[in-house]
């Protein structure tokens, strides 16, 4: 009986392990085991001696954005060049988003011919596996993407001609509702309410705020925060129902949208955080200021701080994309350490740490003598394992196939597995 009841389990782990995914099944392998061995898999050439500054991966198709503003899509299946993305020469992307909702892949491009003026336009991965990337369709003319946001399904556009937010349905883009109000200055989406900040007081004291249904646009609460006059927003951002917020020379404070009470996350001044990271799942945020990572609860407690001895963390203020985080609070990123002043060599690694502690899991590259040492097989690829690690300007992880993507200067696009 013992037996039979073992065989049922094992069968029903199978099944479910077949359905959540390679992603959930690869969360509890230790970092150093899925990243160990990663080697130089494969090589794609965009054609365009401009450096890649942004990867996306999606579905077995990887993009690659190139400064030039040139994006090229590449199956990964069949390891070649499917498109470029771009349908006039006069068509420079500048961003990428995909959408899982409806798979499909929204460029932002600006025209230099029409005053760099930004057009969005929303394409099927289908279309673009067929290599059909003007089977898309144009999306918000004459407005101004805000935030796209995955979570709620939402998206946010703000028409500046006659300064009008407007939400649409990220599923198939239809409009939701529209909120006009000149006093507007910043709209902030959480999980499903929206804050809207307006101008501050004459005198700077008071700032209006007011919280929306994020579904109908229904005003749920309207009140003023009382500032400090005469001093600089620094930071301002919402978490679920807490807002975070900074002044010129004050602490951090965390303010309860509801109760209005107020929280001071710092014991002492320190600079305006360069960047945060919102761990959504575990209800955690990660500030990063004056070179420490402080690590708070939503109840505005420390739950842990740690020097910047990691150079990704500095590479955070410079350029967000050789920086990557993933879902089981893993983050990868590029590191450059320059070893000797008099020689100028520097050891180049792909590292990944554990975002909550900074401890650092995993290496590909560096002095690490049992991680991603493995040279490729340079007949298919040309660049070297350490010429490649010694020329990175973007990284993408994706975590369903547990493979890492590099660009670099040369238009160069690298994939790495193990």
């Amino acid at each position: 009986m013992a037996e039979k009841g073992k065989r049922c389990y094992n069968i029903a782990h199978k099944l479910q392990s077949r359905e959540i995914g390679k992603r959930l099944a690869l969360t509890n392998v230790h970092p150093q085991i899925k990243f160990r061995n990663f080697q130089l898999q494969e090589e794609f050439d965009t054609n365009q001696p401009s450096k890649i500054v942004e990867i996306v991966s999606a579905r077995g198709i990887i993009f690659a954005l190139a400064q030039s503003g040139v994006c090229a899509a590449f199956d990964r299946h069949k390891n070649k060049r499917l498109c470029y993305l771009n349908l006039s020469p006069d068509d420079l992307v500048r961003k990428l988003y995909y959408n899982e909702e409806n798979d499909s892949l929204m460029t932002i491009s600006a025209h230099p011919s029409d005053r760099f003026s930004l057009k969005y336009r929303i394409t099927l991965l289908e279309y673009i596996r067929r290599a059909q990337p003007d089977a898309g369709f144009a999306l918000f003319e004459g407005e101004k993407l805000v935030r796209l946001d995955p979570l709620n399904g939402k998206v946010l556009v703000f028409s500046a001609q006659d300064h009008i937010y407007k939400v649409f349905d990220s599923k198939n883009y239809t409009l939701l509702y529209s909120i006009s109000d000149k006093e507007i200055e910043e709209i902030k989406i959480t999980s499903g309410i929206m804050l809207l900040k307006s101008k501050r007081s004459v005198c700077g004291s008071i700032l209006p705020l007011r919280i929306l249904s994020l579904e109908d646009g229904k005003v749920l609460k309207s009140f003023h925060l009382a500032l400090l006059p005469n001093k600089e927003i620094e930071f301002f951002e919402l978490l679920h129902d807490k807002i975070l917020l900074k002044q010129e020379n004050e602490c951090l404070q965390m303010v309860d949208v509801h109760s209005e009470k107020r929280t001071e996350l710092s014991g002492r001044e320190f600079e305006k955080p360069s960047t945060f990271i919102f761990l959504i799942m575990k209800r955690l945020f990660l500030i990063f200021s004056s070179g420490t990572v402080f690590v708070w609860n939503m109840q505005g407690e420390l739950v842990a701080s740690y020097k910047n001895n990691l150079i990704w963390l500095s590479a955070l203020k410079i350029n967000t994309s050789i920086v990557k985080l993933t879902h089981d609070k893993l983050l990868l990123s590029y590191n450059k350490v320059h070893k000797s002043i008099e020689d100028d060599k520097t050891s180049c690694s792909i590292n990944i740490s554990n975002i909550l502690t900074g401890n650092c899991c995993a290496t590909i590259g560096g002095s690490d003598p049992d991680v991603g040492i493995s040279q490729p097989n340079l007949l298919v690829i040309r660049s070297t394992f350490q010429d490649t690690l010694e020329d990175i300007t973007a990284l993408f992880y994706d975590e369903d196939r547990n493979e890492i993507y590099t660009g670099n200067s040369r238009g160069l696009l690298h994939l790495w597995s193990n």
